[in-house]
């Protein structure tokens, strides 16, 4: 067995792939960092929609991970996912039309069950992150919430609370880091984790 790599150079094809078969951190966390961005701006160039480029690109990560001890990937895994995020995104455009001309029937026979069990786990995480975030102390709370929700820049948020930037940061950084704590606490697989803490990332730049 090949041992866990931290750098993103290190990792050949094949030891990729190996890692996400065998639920490597490690490995989930290089490709976040290698290929996340690409796959939202691949994804986005069909939807036309930021939000809707990101929730199809998680659906693939998690849909990766939840099927990872029997996936069979016959490409490379870079041709594997931009495929996958392709199928789900006209997937969406598809489903987006049937619902424009009121074709509910047939958008419910071909309704993906995989594709509605991935979405319902990250579903669940936003729903837990909510609840973590209500009962954050009130500035802690209306701080992370100008961020995320209204997204103003650090320097926006701390203008208008007439604060200084730096106390900004304190309290996203402790938010964010009573967010991470609970999900732990309540047993989220750390490819969950993983998709948190890379989808708020740059929250503090």
């Amino acid at each position: 067995m090949h041992n866990s790599k931290e750098r993103n150079d290190e990792w050949s094809e094949q030891q990729l792939l190996d890692g996400i078969s065998s639920g490597e951190e490690s490995a989930f966390r290089h490709l976040f960092d290698v290929y996340y961005q690409l796959l939202v701006s691949f994804a986005y160039r069909y939807l036309n929609d930021l939000d809707s480029a990101r929730n199809v690109v998680q659906d693939v990560i998690v849909s990766l991970y939840d099927k990872r001890e029997s996936i069979k990937i016959h490409t490379s895994l870079k041709a594997h996912l931009y495929q996958s995020v392709r199928n789900r995104a006209l997937n969406v455009l598809k489903r987006e039309k049937m619902q424009r001309d009121h074709h509910n029937r047939i958008l419910e026979e071909e309704k993906d069950q995989s594709y509605y069990e991935d979405k319902l786990a990250v579903s669940e995480l936003e729903a837990r992150i909510a609840d973590v975030v209500k009962e954050l102390p009130g500035q802690c709370r209306r701080i992370f919430l100008m961020s995320r929700q209204e997204g103003l820049s650090n320097s926006d948020i701390a203008s208008d609370l007439d604060i200084s930037k730096r106390t900004v940061e304190t309290q996203i950084s402790k938010a964010l880091k009573k967010i991470r704590e609970d999900l732990l606490k309540y047993g989220y697989l750390p490819v969950l984790l993983f998709l948190f803490d890379f989808l708020f990332r740059n929250i503090l730049k």
